[in-house]
């Protein structure tokens, strides 16, 4: 029996696959524990999770609008650095009071690589988002450069300042939840392993009876973090679906509440939805191309209208709709005839269902959370 210590953000798109890798590792009789902020992983997890707790740092609002370099700089500067900060004490008191063999270490919790660098502990990254993997940042070589002297710097404050190698990406193991064919990488040690989907909490109630099995139905998601500037967008997406209504339904989250009032039977808005359980009832997903929602619909053959609208979600978008599963809209100004003309696409040509298809048949063939456990298994056997 092995000992695997998640260190993960508190960030619930992260938080999903390392549970399902964890919980097939505990399957297997391997022991398990998290470094984590409790309130935010016992939810995905379970109350009886073994948990050593990490601070958090006071979360800071993103300025409305920011794109490009402006929000690459926000998340450095406002969020990944502070956390590394907040969770380096908890994830050092883990470590040692855990004494894992490995560390599994989300890529954006970067006191788990550098804490385990720190103390000689050996580690393998949990890449969630595919966009660093595929070399998103690496193409602007000034912000690579100044996201290195970030991390340059923390090395020294808290991991081996004689180490060498990006503690982005662990030299043993680098577990990507996608497949080659949605990333193009020279990141030595990824092994592609699929989604790792996970038994998650208490769906919440879903009126089943509303689908109408003589329409399609789209699925319209723009994640919990964008509330504040998605009413548009969504509103749009109302109108786009309404004008066919005759053959065309659609379920969309809205937790901010933004389109209050708007039911009927042609739309359906719910502050959250069961996600896995509705996909396979899907004709496609409208998203802003987060990477657990993309891989989510492929896994189930979904084809998808992607308007992404910050950080690696222009990446996976176009990765997306190049392997010719999505069709791209823009988030900040298409309109209801656009977004529908996009949605005509993908539910009556053939081209985008097929690839869907396609990658639904590499992403399953992949292993998921079961391979992910495999190869921890190795690493952890290694002398």
């Amino acid at each position: 029996m092995s000992r695997f210590l998640f260190v993960v953000p508190p960030l619930v798109g992260h938080i999903n696959p390392a549970a399902a890798v964890a919980a097939e590792l505990a399957e297997r009789g391997h022991r398990v524990a998290w470094a984590a902020a409790p309130e935010t992983v016992l939810d995905a997890v379970g109350a009886d999770a073994e948990v050593y707790p990490c601070a958090s740092p006071a979360r800071a609002c993103r300025p409305p609008g920011s794109r490009g370099a402006a929000a690459l700089r926000f998340l450095w500067e406002d969020f990944l650095l502070p956390l590394a900060e907040a969770m380096t004490p908890g994830t050092r008191e883990a470590i040692g009071a855990f004494r894992p063999d490995v560390v599994v270490a989300d890529q954006q919790a970067l006191a788990g690589a550098l804490a385990a660098e720190r103390l000689g502990v050996r580690w393998a990254t949990s890449a969630t988002t595919p966009a660093e993997v595929g070399g998103y940042v690496a193409a602007l070589p000034g912000i690579e450069m100044w996201i290195r002297s970030l991390l340059t710097g923390l090395r020294e404050r808290f991991g081996d300042p004689g180490a060498t190698h990006d503690p982005r990406f662990s030299p043993d193991l680098v577990l990507a939840y996608t497949v080659a064919e949605l990333v193009d990488t020279t990141v030595p040690g990824v092994r592609f392993v699929g989604p790792a989907l996970h038994t998650r909490g208490a769906a919440p109630d879903f009126p089943w009876e509303w689908l109408d099995p003589d329409r399609a139905t789209a699925l319209v998601s723009l994640g919990t973090v964008n509330t504040d500037i998605g009413g548009r967008f969504l509103a749009e997406c109302v109108e786009a679906v309404r004008h066919r209504a005759h053959r065309l339904q659609a379920v969309i989250t809205d937790p901010g509440g933004a389109l209050a009032g708007t039911a009927d039977a042609t739309v359906l808005t719910l502050p959250r939805a069961p996600q896995l359980d509705l996909l396979p009832r899907m004709s496609a997903v409208i998203c802003h191309a987060g990477h657990n929602t993309v891989t989510e619909s492929l896994w189930h053959g979904v084809p998808l209208v992607v308007a992404p609208i910050r950080d690696d979600q222009p990446f996976v978008a176009a990765r997306t709709t190049d392997a010719g599963a999505a069709v791209r809209v823009r988030f900040g100004r298409d309109d209801h005839v656009r977004l529908g003309a996009a949605l005509d696409t993908v539910l009556d040509g053939p081209d985008h269902r097929a690839a869907a298809r396609r990658l639904r048949d590499r992403l399953r063939a992949a292993g998921g959370a079961g391979a992910a456990a495999g190869h921890l298994e190795m690493l952890a056997a290694r002398p």
